[in-house]
């Protein structure tokens, strides 16, 4: 008779994978969950076990920010986290950089689906930490990133052409963006902010702003004031939209952080 003994084999293993660590929590005594976004698997929830240990060997590694390879393994939602390195080249994020890095992983933990793949937002997170530890304005690294995030999560912005007639957007003409739709024309008995130029988006609230700044974003051009102020808007009305009624903590903490 043949005695066969079965080898424990982890179920879908995954090595050595580029990957940031968005966020972690405590999970049972020791042990971390540790929110991951990956190049080839998206956001992907672990479990490190053991990692609040002082003398663990991870407890040093889960910072955010940081190039990383990790290894993990598992077939539920939270998936076990077997190793992680740095992968080199850091990203060294200080003061207020730091708050819009935070800013940026949490819109990505509120709005990114777990097990989606995004390897194209992957590439720009990237550059967005690298922007942000370098001269460009914060503001206009952030809003780079949000339009980004927002067309690869099927939320595209059309923001060189009307809603519904197609027309080319007038630089020199005023708009309602409403969201789910897109810029219309805005009337002039449309001055409080809502859309009615008679496309049927009467009772519909969007938010106003410049032709130019519309087409200014799609040139990925924020060096005009005007621009820079009203895209801030638009972004903000847009991603409220997509959040719904909780709103984003390091938002908050940007926010006060200005008015000091």
């Amino acid at each position: 008779m043949y005695h066969f003994v079965s080898m424990k084999i982890p179920i879908s293993r995954q090595d050595q994978q580029p990957v940031y660590v968005l966020h972690t929590y405590p999970y049972l005594e020791t042990s971390l969950v540790v929110e991951l976004f990956t190049r080839n698997f998206g956001r992907v929830a672990t479990i490190a076990k053991g990692a609040r240990r002082p003398r663990s060997a991870m407890r040093g590694m889960l910072q955010s920010f940081q190039p990383l390879v990790a290894t993990w393994s598992g077939k539920s939602e939270l998936r076990t986290l077997h190793e992680i390195e740095w992968q080199g080249g850091l990203h060294v994020l200080k003061g207020q950089a730091l708050i819009c890095g935070f800013y940026l992983n949490e819109l990505m933990l509120r709005l990114l689906p777990r097990e989606d793949p995004h390897e194209a937002l992957f590439e720009h997170y990237q550059q967005a930490l690298q922007a942000l530890t370098g001269e460009e304005a914060q503001s206009i690294v952030l809003r780079r990133y949000e339009i980004r995030l927002l067309q690869e999560l099927g939320y595209a912005l059309s923001l060189t052409q009307e809603a519904g007639s197609g027309d080319d957007i007038d630089a020199g003409a005023l708009y309602s963006f409403v969201p789910e739709y897109g810029a219309v024309k805005a009337s002039p008995q449309s001055a409080n902010g809502s859309a009615s130029n008679g496309s049927g988006l009467q009772n519909k609230s969007g938010i106003q702003l410049r032709g130019k700044t519309l087409l200014d974003m799609a040139q990925d051009d924020y060096t005009d004031t005007q621009t820079l102020q009203q895209s801030k808007q638009l972004m903000r009305t847009l991603i409220n939209h997509h959040l719904g009624d909780k709103p984003l903590h390091t938002r908050q903490l940007l926010i006060d952080l200005q008015q000091l």
